[in-house]
């Protein structure tokens, strides 16, 4: 089981036989290769997305997996796929954060690109069912409409200048920085730290693989694969709580 907290997020609500093998709290694209999950990709996440409907009344979750998804790999029976979502008590977010709360899970598993489950729980209690083809770009909703889904191959949606973050590491590298024990440098001098902004910023002009030349956004021309759900916030909200922590986990077979 892969089990990843990444980037995960405290969503404020306006008015209202598996083993444990890795844990990060980080996106994950382009992983050194022992870090990265080349035995099964499909588990592998990338990055969990959560932002609100414009009408404050849906939330859309996104989990992406699959790192520079080549068009060979896809869904199967092999992952469960798991949202967390944590509605989190308090009068103000100063107060929700940190405070004990309910947790609802979103769980997804597959047969194929084109056949899936995803089901929402509180505890021991079903809140939502739906089970069906989710590669339609609409998606598909469920009986009860508390939830909708897609999951497919999509362009990855995170951007990351890789060029000039070498750039950069080169930069910092060769500064005669020192480094604590979380490997960050401990002595960055406001003029470098300047220059630092400006590479990463900077659009790299020889390629840097698998990113080519002149291009800022290294994953613009990489995909992954995608579950794409929206879900209304009274299944998953409880009460007048409006604080909806938000993380999500992938477990598969080793």
């Amino acid at each position: 089981m892969k089990n990843v907290a990444l980037l995960g997020t405290a969503l404020a609500i306006g008015a209202g036989a598996l083993v444990v093998t890795h844990k990060s709290h980080a996106a994950d694209h382009l992983d050194a290769p022992t870090v990265k999950m080349t035995a099964n990709a499909m588990a592998d996440i990338n990055d969990v997305y959560t932002w609100m409907s414009p009408d404050n009344t849906r939330i859309n979750l996104a989990m992406t997996v699959s790192p520079g998804d080549d068009g060979t790999r896809h869904f199967g029976p092999s992952v469960q796929y798991v949202f967390h979502l944590t509605s989190r008590p308090g009068a103000t977010n100063a107060d929700a954060i940190g405070a004990a709360g309910t947790e609802s899970k979103i769980i997804c598993t597959f047969t194929s690109d084109t056949a899936g489950q995803c089901w929402i729980t509180r505890g021991s209690t079903l809140v939502d069912y739906i089970k069906g083809d989710f590669s339609g770009t609409a998606g598909q909703n469920s009986v009860n409409s508390h939830l909708k889904v897609f999951a497919g191959r999509r362009s990855d949606p995170f951007f990351f200048n890789l060029g000039g973050f070498h750039k950069a590491q080169a930069s910092v590298e060769s500064s005669g920085a020192t480094f604590g024990a979380d490997g960050c440098p401990n002595n960055i001098l406001p003029i470098t730290a300047a220059a630092l902004r400006s590479e990463l910023s900077a659009t790299i002009t020889t390629a840097d693989a698998p990113c080519p030349a002149n291009v800022a956004d290294c994953f613009a021309g990489l995909n992954v694969m995608a579950i794409a759900i929206e879900v209304d916030k009274s299944a998953v909200l409880q009460g007048s709580d409006h604080l909806l922590s938000v993380w999500g986990s992938t477990h598969a077979p080793l």
